[in-house]
């Protein structure tokens, strides 16, 4: 699993930052790619890296602000015109349907594919033999959500030599062995998955939310998650205007993170106003609160190194 970061800005795009737009890389996992928010000239950002728009097949939208979703109908035209023709699935307030047909009917954009809208968001919202989504409402000035992705635990290690030295010959019973059931050999001796396997890895959990204040369910939703990704719009010195504006400072993304037991917290939703040379004094407030922090930039990519159970930036 990687985390690329194609738009890690605030309200509009500046010289140094995109808006929001993260691409969830599960290409290991299941051949594809998760896009959480698509925010103004998303697919520009995207022509920068080796994301592939046909193996887009899940999209998240936190919430619909402007920064967040205007860069959604032009994504969806070009994956059409590149050849993308699976389904898309597309989660987010109610509303998002409307914003994106109407678009595509009003410029008249004919796609070669089919969009299921899902915009119930309360809890368990998709769920399968690999993994697990579930969402709750988060504190902004609109309906705005986070997503907690669960990867299930990995099947068992097959200690395939042990195996071997049972009398278990080449074929189907070792793979019936490493999904966990015993076998029964020629000679009527009971073979038992338990004593020829590992136990599998625990997946990876990660946190992605929307924009917030301060809130329960941030904290909620990033429970013991490998990674959490918080914004940071405001610092310290602007906590009051954060408030009025429905966003959190970095210290507090960082006191999310503590709170909820986070090993890896990634800050984004950057205010323009924070120059290169803030970032030194940003970091430290964060890391204050919660050691193991980063603020991300456009283009930032992290890889979950899953034998070593860390996240490493790439």
């Amino acid at each position: 699993m990687q985390i690329l970061f194609l738009g890690t800005g605030a309200g509009m795009p500046s010289k140094q930052r995109n808006t929001s737009a993260l691409a969830l890389k599960l290409l290991e996992e299941r051949g594809a790619v998760w896009l959480f928010d698509c925010g103004e000239a998303t697919q520009h950002q995207i022509l920068h890296t080796t994301l592939k728009p046909r193996k887009i097949e899940k999209i998240f939208i936190t919430h619909l602000h402007g920064d967040h979703i205007y860069g959604l109908p032009g994504l969806l035209g070009s994956r059409s015109f590149q050849g993308g023709d699976e389904p898309v699935e597309i989660y987010g307030p109610p509303g998002i349907k409307e914003f994106v047909e109407s678009v595509l009917r009003i410029s008249r954009t004919h796609l070669n594919y089919t969009i299921h809208f899902i915009e119930e968001l309360e809890g368990v919202i998709f769920e399968d033999d690999l993994m697990k989504v579930t969402t709750a409402k988060l504190d902004h000035v609109i309906p705005s959500y986070g997503f907690r992705i669960e990867q299930k635990p990995l099947p068992p290690k097959l200690l395939i030599d042990r195996a071997r030295d049972l009398g278990v010959p080449k074929g189907p019973l070792l793979a019936k062995l490493k999904s966990g059931k015993d076998v029964t050999l020629d000679d009527g001796s009971i073979i038992r998955s338990k004593d020829v396997t590992e136990p599998g890895q625990p997946g990876f959990v990660v946190t992605i939310l929307g924009d917030t204040r301060f809130c329960r369910s941030a904290v909620d939703l990033g429970q013991h998650a490998d990674v959490l990704v918080h914004e940071g719009t405001f610092d310290s010195s602007t906590e009051k205007l954060a408030g009025e504006y429905g966003h959190s400072t970095i210290k507090e993304a960082a006191e999310t993170a503590k709170q909820a037991n986070a090993n890896t917290l990634i800050v984004n939703h950057m205010s323009s106003r924070f120059l290169p040379e803030d970032e030194k004094q940003l970091v430290k407030e964060m890391r204050d609160v919660h050691e193991q922090a980063f603020i991300a930039h456009d283009f930032d990519e992290f890889e979950w190194k899953i034998n070593e159970r860390r996240l490493k930036r790439i």
